[in-house]
């Protein structure tokens, strides 16, 4: 008799702790900060290619090029060039070489890639007004880095904190409640919630380029809050 009546008072228990557990008031909310960062290292990326100096003639038709400028040549004009624009060759890292067919019964034109670490957007201002255009594929900014990123990071991780905070307690205040303990926080990832927006600045061989100069995060968390009276 005594072990049936444990037996019960021990499900009654289990029964009331899982209904307790099930009764568990408390709300999600998702906080989310936006920080927009300065900077230090710049790469700018720049591709030569092989061309026929017919091709700036201004008559001459494609089946008519024959004078190949050379890709050594381009590189001591782009390399010269950079020295007037106050880039050092301590600066310039060879990126990649490839091959790359103009057109049917010409010869490959070599290409070659070129990643320039600079500090200061007015040196890619320098670099467009020194060199020369003619052997340039493209030119574009590529990763923009800054070397206190981890700071901005855990900065921007506790403003979504603390923007979950104030979002649950307007929330439950409206409801006549309070937002209580925490209960769980999930760091949102991913599926376009955490996004790292670089600098994609793209420059025709003329020269020009946009103004995104700056590195944009935004960061997302979702917090769980409990609810009480």
């Amino acid at each position: 008799m005594k072990t049936k009546l444990l037996l019960t008072i021990t499900a009654l228990l289990a029964v009331l702790s899982l209904r307790a557990q099930t009764d568990e008031r408390y709300i999600d909310v998702t906080g989310t900060a936006e920080i927009e960062i300065v900077p230090d290292k710049i790469h700018y990326i720049i591709e030569i290619r092989e061309y026929f100096e017919e091709e700036f003639d201004g008559k001459s038709k494609p089946e008519e090029y024959r004078t190949k400028v050379p890709l050594a040549k381009i590189e001591q004009e782009l390399r010269q060039d950079l020295a007037k624009a106050g880039i050092t060759q301590e600066a310039i890292r060879t990126q990649e070489v490839g091959d790359y067919w103009r057109q049917q019964g010409h010869d490959f034109l070599v290409s070659k890639r070129f990643d320039l670490t600079l500090h200061d957007f007015g040196q890619i201002d320098s670099i467009l007004h020194f060199i020369d255009t003619r052997g340039v594929n493209t030119m574009h900014v590529g990763e923009l880095e800054n070397k206190d990123i981890l700071t901005y990071h855990r900065q921007g991780k506790i403003t979504a904190l603390k923007a979950a905070r104030q979002k649950a307690a307007y929330l439950a205040e409206a409801l006549g409640k309070k937002a209580g303990d925490v209960i769980r926080i999930v760091e949102q990832q991913d599926n376009g919630r955490t996004l790292t927006t670089q600098s994609n600045v793209t420059s025709a061989a003329t020269g020009s380029y946009d103004s995104f100069r700056t590195i944009k995060k935004q960061y997302s968390m979702l917090v769980r809050f409990a609810i009480t009276d």
